[in-house]
């Protein structure tokens, strides 16, 4: 057998300190699968006496993490410090520059500076391995780039974020605000202190560029996502996404369009009897459409130290049988240059909310402006009278584009009997 595969780790939280269990636990297996023994011989963290509930004592401890790239006694390097700048892209370049292998479950490092780093490993001729990037414990790096490799990928979609998930789930499930919801998931631990790049879409987005990057073959590219998150997405809204047979979920999308890619994260109305429309709670999920292949569909926990300790050792076992692909699955200079498409030129259907003084003329009004943008309507709901309050008034557009809808928008949001900014959430099939 040849000789153990040496680890070192940066980052011992949840995720670091379940990757050295992980190892020790399922050793005698993970050597037969790996073809040699896979060891960790280094770390480095903030702080040593911080209790994990592992013994490091055997280990050599590293206070710079950027020197565990050039420790003798290692041939991989593990990067779980996080964080797109600072001590990880330090030591993700040090690595490289080392002609260390690299694993790394930091989506942000990848979504911001993955091309760069892309191209310095393959000068360098060594591995970058990010399974444990996207969606925690499902293998949907290796099923795009390896499985489906024979395939032209027409789309992805994705539940990348389990907080946003979660939230949305108990909002349906126990008719409860967002605000309300948010504060619940921050005491349980499923959202931190602060959620800003949870519920802002921002994790999504750094998710969905990787894939993006993967299915359609060309350098990552994070300036090209559209995000937006949950924050306006109001129980009034769920409650009529019910009776439409709708669901809303956080969603990633990365789509072939004739004009180029369409890269974006946003709230979507989901048809009940879709698969994403069934993934509830803290649960990740990814769709992929293929030529060849047709659905494929993955779902599983999208965070936590075991599912992505998982991902971690999974890159750690090609490693050291000796598998060796290219970062986006083709090398850089084999790259598409397909450009992105901006929002402005999506085209779809559209769930509007307005919140209007029930009064006459205020419908006729609304409709006159889309009439005038070219927006046609499929249904309408409104309950009862109330006249002279407040009133929901829901529209649901036809196919239309959007620079057309928001052009519309703009305008019914300075009528005087729209009370409200108008809540508008995308269709998707």
């Amino acid at each position: 057998m040849k000789p153990p595969l040496r680890v070192g780790i940066a980052g011992l939280g949840t995720v670091g300190a379940g990757v050295v269990r992980l190892l020790a636990e399922n050793a005698e297996m993970i050597a037969a699968r790996a073809g040699r023994a896979i060891t960790v011989t280094a770390v480095s963290a903030r702080d040593r006496a911080r209790g994990r509930g592992i013994s490091l004592d055997h280990l050599r401890w590293y206070d710079d993490a950027v020197a565990l790239a050039a420790g003798p006694e290692i041939d991989v390097v593990v990067e779980l410090i996080g964080g797109s700048e600072g001590p990880a892209k330090k030591l993700a370049e040090a690595t490289i520059e080392a002609g260390r292998n690299l694993v790394t479950a930091n989506k942000a490092l990848l979504a911001v500076h993955g091309a760069s780093l892309a191209e310095a490993a393959e000068a360098a001729g060594v591995c970058l391995a990010f399974e444990a990037a996207v969606a925690g414990g499902i293998p949907i790096i290796k099923t795009l780039r390896e499985g489906l490799a024979g395939n032209r990928i027409f789309r992805i979609a994705g539940i990348l974020n389990g907080t946003c998930n979660y939230i949305l789930t108990v909002m349906r499930e126990q008719k409860r605000d967002f605000a309300d919801v948010l504060a619940d998931a921050q005491a349980l631990g499923y959202a931190e202190a602060d959620p800003s790049f949870d519920i802002d879409g921002v994790d999504a987005a750094h998710k969905l560029a990787i894939l993006a990057a993967l299915a359609f073959g060309r350098p990552v590219d994070f300036s090209a996502v559209h995000v937006e998150g949950i924050r306006r997405i109001s129980a009034l809204d769920i409650s009529f996404a019910e009776e439409l047979a709708y669901r809303i979920k956080l969603l990633g999308i990365a789509r072939e369009t004739p004009d180029g890619v369409e890269v974006r994260v946003h709230p979507a109305m989901v048809p009940k009897t879709a698969l994403l429309a069934s993934v509830d709670g803290v649960f990740n999920a990814v769709m992929a459409e293929g030529d060849f292949v047709g659905t494929v569909f993955l779902q599983g926990r999208g965070a936590g130290a075991g599912p992505t300790a998982s991902a971690v050792v999974a890159d750690l076992i090609d490693i050291a049988r000796g598998t060796k692909i290219p970062v986006w699955g083709a090398s850089n200079g084999q790259l598409a240059t397909t450009p992105s498409v901006p929002i402005a030129a999506h085209h779809g259907a559209y769930f509007l909310r307005l919140m209007v003084v029930d009064e006459p003329g205020v419908l006729a009004d609304v409709t006159a402006i889309l009439r005038d943008h070219g927006i046609s309507l499929e249904s309408m709901l409104q309950h009862g009278r109330k006249p002279g309050e407040a009133v929901p008034i829901v529209l649901v557009t036809h196919e239309t584009n959007e620079a057309a809808i928001t052009a519309a928008i703009a305008r019914i949001g300075k009528i005087a009997a729209v009370l409200e900014e108008p809540a508008l959430i995308r269709i998707e099939p």
